[in-house]
């Protein structure tokens, strides 16, 4: 049996694209991985690429993005009911909150996964490096030539 060699993309993923992979719970590089471990718990790294997702900053935006979209369509909706029909009031009073709910926790994961992917696809956060693929090795810098005039400390680079 062959081992399955996996090649992984050497830029940046596009805007578009990486947000749509976040929107659909995936890597927004490689779109293998998973993003989420949990409900809204983001991994620390994606398991195919190694893309470390751990810092993150996506904080208050996807529960402000959707309450800004499930207000505007359910509030919507609300309206066109009030006035075109003669709905009574326990309905309303039953149904829109039940709505309103489902609709935003259905919501909330796959907008935190596109802002994770936007994050990712504007190098924001800590998403400013590209992942190393999980066979390669790691290589350190090469030591540069020290001169009377290098303010460097051994091992912490310039000052």
């Amino acid at each position: 049996m062959t081992a399955r060699v996996e090649t992984l993309p050497a830029e940046r993923t596009g805007l578009t694209t990486s947000m749509a992979r976040g929107f659909l719970g995936r890597c927004p590089h490689c779109g293998e991985g998973r993003i989420f471990g949990r409900f809204l718990k983001v991994r620390p790294d994606c398991e195919t690429c190694g893309l470390a997702l751990h810092s993150h900053r996506a904080d208050d935006l996807p529960p402000y993005v959707v309450i800004f979209i499930v207000g505007h369509v359910v509030g919507y909706f609300i309206l066109e009911l009030e006035t075109n029909y003669d709905v009574p009031l326990w309905f309303q009073l039953s149904f829109w909150p039940l709505v309103t709910l489902g609709s935003a926790l259905a919501l909330l994961q796959p907008v935190k996964g596109a802002v994770v992917g936007l994050q990712y696809a504007l190098g924001m956060g800590g998403f400013a490096t590209l992942p190393v693929g999980p066979s390669a090795a790691v290589s350190r810098p090469e030591e540069l030539p020290r001169g009377p005039s290098d303010t460097r400390t051994p091992g912490l680079g310039p000052v």
